[in-house]
């Protein structure tokens, strides 16, 4: 360890101590979860962010389909609002945060809302939307006033729960001991070439319980989108340079998919769910202008995208191209085929087949 995070050591023992015994007092029932009638399927990691929780919502909205009227709800991370919202098309990230705005737009059959209390979400959809037949909670893993029909957690294929440690020294929100809540571990951001012997010792090393599914996901990268409909895609046929600015927690897959696409690729990283400034556009433009070369585009995610979308901000970008990528994830081998029949079984019964 380095020094600091030595020197923090004291302090994430504190604070992990203070999680381990809110866990224990829901334990013993000093604290009380409570179960709904309707699916509740919880995504979150232990983590502090970056292992890719609404890709997996994206995937499991994707999988349920039409035809179930599906929720999705979230404390709505960096809005300036507070209490419960229910978006719309029209909403905007000051209101309900960037994730929530990116799945109201790309899945306008589904109710999307925000709430930093997810047991009163909870009743505020089913009480607005009597037919509502799942739930999907996003970020709630360690929310545990809610008691999800499955509990998925996500850990990052390079940074793993079990090679991390809590708050300042590490990462994570509480000790490794709360994968236990979990019904179903997956590991993001793998390989799309995944070996059996990597498995296996992925396997080995996280160590699932008897009662838990283990599962191994990949990105999958889309089609650069410009985020001016005029932009002329024949830049992107060539490309010298790519500008990449993020303000996500962990930006290296897609570095590394843009390394591929070019021979230099420029960074500017933000802070994960920044807030954007004319100034931060400036220095975009600037760092754009100077790289020597007529073969260059600049490059965002979608979730960036979604704190972008100020006609300002627009009108700024109008005559640079700027794209953006969006991603989905899936699954390895078998995984798939195991997974998504977990998900379909669990929504059509309506309680946990896993407990």
């Amino acid at each position: 360890m380095r020094i600091l995070q030595i020197l923090a050591l004291p302090l994430s023992y504190c604070y992990g101590l203070t999680m381990l015994v809110r866990s224990l007092f829901f334990d013993l029932g000093f604290f009380q979860s409570e179960k709904f009638d309707i699916p509740v399927i919880s995504v979150g990691n232990l983590s502090f962010g970056g292992t890719g929780k609404t890709p997996h919502i994206e995937y499991l909205i994707r999988l349920l389909g039409e035809h179930p009227l599906i929720a999705t709800l979230s404390r709505g991370y960096g809005r300036e609002s507070k209490g419960f919202i229910l978006a719309s098309r029209r909403s905007n990230v000051k209101y309900i945060g960037d994730e929530p705005l990116q799945l109201i737009k790309k899945f306008p059959h589904i109710k999307v809302a925000v709430d930093e209390n997810r047991v009163n979400g909870i009743h505020k959809l089913i009480d607005k939307f009597p037919d509502l037949e799942v739930v999907l909670l996003d970020d709630a893993f360690q929310h545990q006033y809610v008691k999800p029909g499955i509990s998925i957690l996500l850990t990052d294929y390079h940074r793993l729960y079990t090679e991390d440690f809590v708050f300042p020294s590490g990462w994570l929100r509480e000790f490794r001991s709360g994968a236990r809540r979990a019904d179903i571990i997956i590991v993001t951001k793998t390989p799309k070439v995944f070996s059996p012997i990597t498995r296996r010792k992925l396997t080995e090393e996280i160590n699932p319980s008897p009662s838990q599914q283990l599962f191994f996901s990949y990105i999958k990268y889309g089609c650069l989108i410009p985020i001016n409909e005029e932009q002329d895609l024949a830049i992107l046929k060539k490309l010298s340079y790519i500008l990449l600015f993020t303000g996500i927690a962990n930006d290296y897959p897609i570095q590394e998919e843009f390394r591929r696409k070019c021979s230099e690729l420029s960074i500017i990283k933000f802070p994960d769910h920044h807030k954007y400034e004319m100034k931060d556009l400036e220095k975009i433009k600037t760092r754009f202008l100077d790289l020597p070369s007529r073969k260059k585009i600049i490059m965002t995610t979608e979730k960036d995208l979604m704190r972008l979308k100020k006609a300002e901000f627009i009108a700024f970008f109008k005559d640079l191209p700027v794209f953006y990528l969006p991603i989905e994830i899936d699954f390895h081998d078998k995984d798939k085929t195991v997974f998504d029949q977990l998900i379909i079984d669990y929504v059509g019964m309506k309680e946990s087949i896993l407990t």
